[in-house]
């Protein structure tokens, strides 16, 4: 009899094949008091063991290097550069001094502590770093104990793979053998292995709580990615289904595919901007993967959560330099630093306590502003940079117009500056702004006399207009971008830039809700920036409509404040030929 059962999809498709269930051995990580004498040598261990778990990662790098994108490689750096990390090795070696006992409970009770700081995090993306933490941990522990977790040797061609969970480099290593797709028990859609899944094209399932008792080895089973589900041992009528299903998504894939490199132009000839959403230079080769474009929003604050300290100029210089040239002539729009809130690094926290409210206090500009010594190497890094390709300037957060006012005499600032010192930039670099809180909003006209472009920032300008934080469970059910409020808004801010002749692009996860795409290209909307998986899916919409019928349902939408008649109305204009 088939059975369903339940977990998150992370990453869509459907995958059938037959299950190989990993059940790796519980390790010992019990405390073991040792006297002084042995702690010298058991420290001398904890080195070894780190050595070895570093080697086991450089030899998989090694291995997958020439045939892998190196966005993909990173997520092993990633773990590299953890196992290098004081916060890992020198705070392990102190817990064993300290309390004379075993690597083992020392390096468990240092990954405890790390686990907690990024647990205590607001943003959902670094706080689903803790799985990272959790790994590299494991895979010390694992070489502590004698054991090798490497998964390269076994063949688990055409099997979906169920475990506890997947590292980064397990996961790297499954595709290269042509995994089907694979289900594990813990983990998030945020997790560096679950955006590895949909970076590879790997149908996968996390989240589904004892999926090892579940589910037995060599059973016939379908996973859904998209709807989260597995379908264990279907009968005929099902795989049938499912068969079908697969291929229909391969032809779709196909279809997709035909459209990378191709403009998105709408039936009635109307031309649309799209770009992609970058953290790192490295994420520009996988726009390029999908399409070759430029990029829409370029997260600087990476780079100093990575580095975690700000970053001097010749640092920032070089970072985008390479994402400049990668680009390859094509526009980079650089956003300026928005730490704060959730996302800090050790220097603003030993500045002093977090705020009550840390999404409403110092964050982004309001930052850069109040310690502009800090910012000046950020914008005469840009500036520079402006030399060797298209580049633009973009500030995140502002609120008023005085505030705006004071980042243009920054920037002019700098500009002095490298002319005094004879080092080229583009003169004319366009100046933009994230339009993300009502205020600006609201005052758009006045914001757009001084700017060059705006973009909407549709994730805080959402939960600031509706009063909620869009990942607290007990209040995220009335996170709606479909509120009339937030609909007003949004077409305040494209009216706003259409009086002053600039472009207005959206960068936010609405731009990438296929749900929506055609809703905002009836409202005006004709720069759309969003994440590389998405780009060809929104170009595909955008090909497919006519802006003269999207035009006369979205304005019956705006005039409407019943929710379900919005959403109704919404959902005609997706199916609207």
């Amino acid at each position: 009899m088939s059975i369903y059962i339940s977990g998150i999809g992370v990453s869509k498709g459907i995958a059938i094949g037959e299950a190989h269930v990993i059940a790796r051995e519980q390790l010992d990580t019990a405390k073991i008091t040792l006297p002084a004498s042995e702690l010298k040598a058991e420290i001398k261990r904890f080195k070894t063991a780190l050595t070895q778990a570093s080697k086991q990662l450089h030899d998989i790098k090694e291995k997958i290097a020439k045939n892998t994108a190196s966005d993909i490689v990173v997520f092993i750096d990633t773990h590299l550069l953890m196992l290098e990390d004081p916060a890992f090795n020198d705070g392990t070696v102190s817990n064993i001094k300290e309390y004379s006992c075993n690597a083992e409970w020392a390096l468990q009770m240092q990954g405890e502590r790390l686990v907690q700081v990024f647990d205590e995090m607001e943003d959902p993306y670094l706080r689903t770093r803790k799985d990272d933490v959790l790994h590299v941990v494991k895979r010390i522990q694992s070489c502590l104990a004698g054991k090798d977790q490497s998964s390269d040797n076994q063949s688990y061609k055409g099997k979906i793979i169920i475990a506890d969970d997947l590292t980064p480099a397990d996961t790297i290593v499954m595709q290269h053998q042509k995994i089907a797709g694979f289900v594990t028990e813990y983990g998030g859609p945020l997790s560096h292995t679950a955006i590895l899944a949909r970076n590879l094209g790997i149908p996968a399932i996390v989240g589904l709580h004892h999926a090892r008792q579940l589910i037995q080895r060599g059973e016939t089973l379908v996973i859904d990615g998209m709807a989260g589900f597995i379908i264990n041992s279907p009968d005929n009528k099902s795989l049938k289904y499912y068969r079908s299903v697969k291929r229909t998504e391969t032809a779709k894939r196909n279809l997709l595919n035909d459209l990378s490199g191709k403009p998105a132009i709408t039936l009635d000839k109307k031309q649309i901007t799209l770009h992609g959403n970058i953290d790192r230079p490295a994420d520009i080769r996988t726009i390029k993967k999908y399409d070759d474009t430029g990029v829409g929003l370029y997260r600087t604050e990476m780079l100093f959560i990575e580095l975690n300290q700000w970053p001097d100029q010749r640092t920032h210089f070089t970072t985008y330099k390479r994402a400049v040239k990668a680009m390859d002539g094509k526009p980079l729009t650089i956003r300026t630093m928005d730490l704060g809130a959730d996302k800090e690094i050790q220097d603003t926290i030993d500045h002093g306590p977090m705020a009550h409210n840390p999404a409403m206090g110092l964050r982004a500009i309001r930052r850069c502003l109040k310690e502009p010594q800090e910012f000046m190497p950020q914008l005469l890094a840009i500036l520079r940079v402006s030399a060797f390709g298209p580049v633009r300037i973009m500030i995140p957060m502002l609120t008023n117009v005085e505030e705006l006012d004071q980042v243009l005499v920054l920037i002019e600032e700098a500009k002095q500056t490298l002319k005094k010192m004879q080092i080229g930039f583009d003169k004319a670099i366009p100046v933009g702004a994230m339009i993300e809180v009502p205020a600006a909003a609201l005052a758009v006209d006045a914001f757009a006399k001084k700017l060059d472009f705006l973009s909407i920032g549709t994730n805080d300008l959402i939960q600031y207009t509706l009063a909620l934080d869009r990942i607290d469970d007990e209040v995220n059910y009335l996170y709606d971008p479909l509120h009339p409020a937030v609909l007003k808004l949004i077409q305040m801010i494209i009216e706003g830039g259409k009086k002053a002749n600039i472009p207005v692009s959206m960068c936010g996860e609405m731009a990438s809700d296929t749900l929506y795409t055609r809703l905002l290209l009836g409202m005006g909307l004709e720069y759309f920036s969003v994440p590389a998986n998405a780009l060809l899916e929104i170009k595909h919409i955008i090909v497919n409509s006519t802006l003269k019928n999207l035009q006369l349902e979205t304005q019956k939408i705006l005039q409407t404040y019943d929710s379900n008649e919005i959403k109704t109305r919404v959902q005609k204009l997706v199916n609207l030929l």
